[in-house]
């Protein structure tokens, strides 16, 4: 019989830290657009209000499951997963926003299945990874089936398309091969192979190519694909030292695109300051060190595994996201994860974090 204690308590902390600035800027920032799209500024804060009780209940329910319980059913969620992705593309059953097939609709809520696999994918990897730990040498045996699932469930995925999404899956993926052990030739091979994918998935779409050279100079085309970058850049630069004040933004009279959702990093840095901004960096850095710190001391390589790749997988998409907002990385679909407004992304990702705090009642 296992012996549970308390969850990690500095892990939750900053948990619940990272909602409590996400719950404060979705009102801050979504205010003015919610007063002029539904003549109720309130309106986000409402349904920011549904995802986080949502959240934190599937954060509760996850952190006391018996995960061995949960181990039987990787094979089924992860077919579920893919038929989620699949049915995206159906009409009358998948929901296109902004030119994108990444919704299922529910009467007035929608699902994104790209966050159903996140989770689905660190659950089957974990399961697989520690069932036989030494085929992880071999890439016949060990890589090459991993990498083939991985293959598929990029491929569903970047014909939604979202490319966000499926980076931050691969860069889990090679985070959790390498935790496992897997040779450097093997991981600079698949490093390689995997940029090359990149650049050529680029290649393929104009309008990728498009933010590329946004990004490289967004001043070339202020009005079309450097638009963003720029407002971006615009509302952290004003920010100072400790930013304009709570509720000041300027860019939040929808100046700036998904200043509730993607870029909400930017309102932080505009009303918050430069020492808001580098708050909630030390925040996830906090998280992950206490991630990676529970994968450590995880009473088995399942949970271990787990622990690693939920870790890797939150403060992947962070760093992404936060990238893009500061323009070090091109313009790409991706929230903030905790603190961009609700939705699937929130709820399946304090679903994730509970199974993380579930592991830390397992470590002394």
């Amino acid at each position: 019989m296992r012996k549970y204690h308390r969850p990690d308590l500095v892990l939750l902390g900053a948990i619940l830290a990272l909602l409590a600035i996400g719950f404060i800027m979705v009102y801050s920032s979504s205010a003015v657009r919610g007063y002029i799209q539904y003549d109720d500024p309130y309106h986000y804060l409402k349904m920011e209000i549904l995802w986080v009780t949502m959240g934190l209940g599937a954060m509760f329910v996850s952190m006391v499951i018996d995960l061995r319980w949960v181990r039987r059913y990787a094979k089924p969620a992860l077919i579920m997963a893919i038929v989620l992705l699949i049915a995206v593309k159906i009409p009358g059953i998948g929901r296109r926003v902004n030119g994108a097939d990444r919704w299922i609709g529910l009467g007035p809520l929608s699902i994104q299945p790209s966050e159903v696999i996140k989770l689905s994918m660190v659950l089957i990897m974990s399961h697989v990874l520690a069932l036989n730990p030494h085929k992880i040498e071999s890439f016949r045996k060990g890589v090459l089936p991993i990498l083939g699932l991985m293959g598929v469930i990029a491929g569903l995925i970047m014909l939604q398309p979202d490319l966000g999404t499926t980076l931050v899956i691969a860069a889990t993926t090679f985070f959790m091969l390498i935790a496992a052990g897997a040779k450097t030739s093997h991981i600079m091979a698949l490093a390689g192979t995997g940029l090359g994918l990149v650049v050529a998935a680029i290649a393929a779409a104009p309008y990728r190519m498009r933010r590329i050279f946004a990004f490289l100079d967004p001043w070339a085309d202020p009005l079309g694909n450097g638009y963003q970058t720029i407002q971006a850049l615009l509302a952290l630069g004003p920010g100072g030292l400790f930013g304009l004040g709570l509720g000041q933004s300027r860019q939040k009279f929808l100046y700036l695109p998904e200043n509730h959702t993607d870029f909400i990093f930017a309102m932080i840095g505009e009303e918050l300051g430069f020492v808001g901004a580098s708050l909630v960096v030390l925040i996830f850095f906090l998280f992950a060190w206490r991630g990676f710190r529970v994968a450590m001391r995880a009473p088995d390589p399942f949970m271990g595994f787990l622990a690693v790749g939920l870790t890797a997988m939150v403060s992947i998409q962070a760093m992404i996201n936060m990238g893009v907002v500061s323009g070090v990385l091109p313009v790409t679909g991706i929230t903030l994860p905790f603190i961009s407004y609700g939705g699937t992304s929130l709820v399946f990702t304090m679903l994730g974090v509970g199974v993380l705090l579930n592991i830390s009642r397992e470590v002394r």
